[in-house]
């Protein structure tokens, strides 16, 4: 029999928990010799790295479609927050620095929130979706990615999926943060805002890199373990010359082995794989 952990003896535990492990955070940033990112600026850096948009509201089966119009006001209020930061050489992008604590205070809601079991609902729902905006736009760039912390489960069929499987980002205030580090030579600017229900974000630079990129997963299947099903998958960051527009590096981004959370007759059967 596997033996509990203390937090999960109750939710008295659980927020024991929690509150140490926001301490333990706050002590290592303490200590900690990087220099986090908070400068704005009014004037756009003049070389676009990449462009991305999602929308924010999405149909999803069984959930209340009031945290989905609560989910957009949060996402509102942080990508406003983020919006024009500047990231100087060698400085740290942290999500929460930036955000801040996603309480009823500041303004945020109860939205949708992802857990290791599905979904439920919290203070802050639907920030993982600002998270893996930025994210995406630094997989898109020379940047590197410091902290991150996976979405371990297939939780939606491939319907409409417009990036690779598995590019997104887990984040919850503030022990579980995202974080990249501006390795280059030039100054970095993130971009992001809501329009039409829908979240945009740019990269921006202020001087012209000599490469683009491109986000590809390989190898894309399902496979039957137990009685669960897991996506198989790898996705790799292509580094693209742009001179000639030829491949010079083929960086592995993630591995992918994600149990599949929805109902399994949504998975293509073409697609499920017998490895035995």
């Amino acid at each position: 029999m596997k033996r509990k952990l203390f937090c999960e003896f109750g939710p008295i535990c659980y927020q024991i928990s929690l509150r140490k492990e926001r301490i333990k955070r706050n002590i290592k940033d303490f200590f900690s010799k990087d220099m986090i990112a908070h400068d704005k600026t009014d004037v756009d850096l003049k070389y676009l790295i990449k462009s991305h948009y999602s929308p924010i509201e999405r149909k999803l089966t069984g959930v209340n479609p009031v945290l989905q119009k609560s989910k957009r006001i949060n996402i509102e209020i942080a990508s406003s927050k983020i919006n024009k930061l500047i990231i100087h050489p060698n400085e740290v992008f942290s999500f929460w620095k930036i955000v801040g604590e996603p309480s009823y205070q500041n303004g945020y809601r109860e939205g949708l929130v992802i857990t290791n079991h599905g979904f439920k609902s919290g203070i802050g729902g639907g920030l993982c979706q600002m998270a893996n905006m930025v994210h995406w736009l630094v997989l898109n760039s020379p940047l590197e990615v410091i902290e991150l912390h996976h979405h371990t489960d297939a939780l939606f069929p491939d319907a409409d999926r417009r990036i690779p499987f598995g590019t997104g980002t887990s984040v919850a205030f503030n022990n579980i943060d995202y974080r990249f580090r501006n390795n280059t030579d030039a100054d970095i600017e993130l971009l992001t805002w809501c329009k039409d229900g829908v979240l945009m974000g740019e990269i921006r630079s202020s001087i012209e890199f000599p490469y683009h990129y491109r986000i590809v997963e390989e190898g894309n299947y399902f496979v039957k373990e137990k009685e669960d099903y897991y996506r198989i998958s790898k996705v790799y960051q292509l580094v693209i010359d742009k001179r000639n527009d030829k491949i010079i590096a083929k960086n592995l981004v993630l591995d992918n082995h994600s149990k599949v959370m929805y109902d399994h007759e949504l998975i293509p059967k073409e697609q499920i794989k017998d490895v035995r």
